[in-house]
């Protein structure tokens, strides 16, 4: 059976949205920076051209069932900020990974904490999942922080787990059960 499909979580500053051709501008903005990439396995887009290909990947990938990819946009002015997939989805195993983006002015704010929070509300409640997984470059220390104030369990560290841009590197392996005691928003 297919991940059921959801149209859109609201939290109080974000919509998360699916993904859409009219999203690409700000995304483009976003995956344009190589901060922002820099922990991504694919390349800085350096045009709308980058975008579209990207937007036609989740959309092949969400249309095998697995996959539900959206974008976080602000309440308050529109702007999209960010995106969220949750993919992998293991129906037997009631599992899925879960990946994320953040717009780099919008680091540190607590953006990404209010998405994932609500993300992971969705799976194990609506979705009825019993599993979040998320792999994280160890060097990316601001979203192995961030996994790990949400409650994620450092499960350990695959070495040598992905090769992308010319390079092979680690992995840390986080867990979350729907049985864990999470910490309050």
């Amino acid at each position: 059976m297919p991940l059921p499909c959801f149209e859109t979580l609201s939290t109080p500053r974000l919509q998360l949205s699916p993904v859409a051709e009219a999203h690409l501008d700000d995304l483009l903005r976003m995956n344009g920076d190589d901060a922002v990439t820099q922990y991504l396995p694919y390349a800085t887009w350096a045009t709308r051209a980058d975008g579209e290909a990207w937007l036609a990947r989740m959309q092949a990938l969400q249309a095998t069932g697995g996959a539900q990819q959206r974008v976080l946009q602000r309440r308050a002015d529109g702007r999209v900020i960010g995106s969220l997939l949750l993919f992998k989805h293991d129906e037997g195993s009631r599992r899925i990974e879960l990946g994320y983006a953040l717009a780099r002015d919008c680091w540190g704010q607590g953006w990404m904490r209010e998405a994932v929070q609500a993300a992971c509300a969705h799976a194990f409640g609506v979705l009825q999942l019993r599993r979040i997984e998320a792999e994280v470059n160890p060097d990316n220390a601001a979203s192995c922080a961030l996994l790990a104030r949400l409650g994620f369990t450092l499960e350990g560290r695959l070495r040598q787990r992905w090769t992308a841009k010319g390079r092979s590197y680690d992995t840390n392996l986080y867990g979350l059960l729907d049985s864990d005691a999470r910490p309050a928003a």
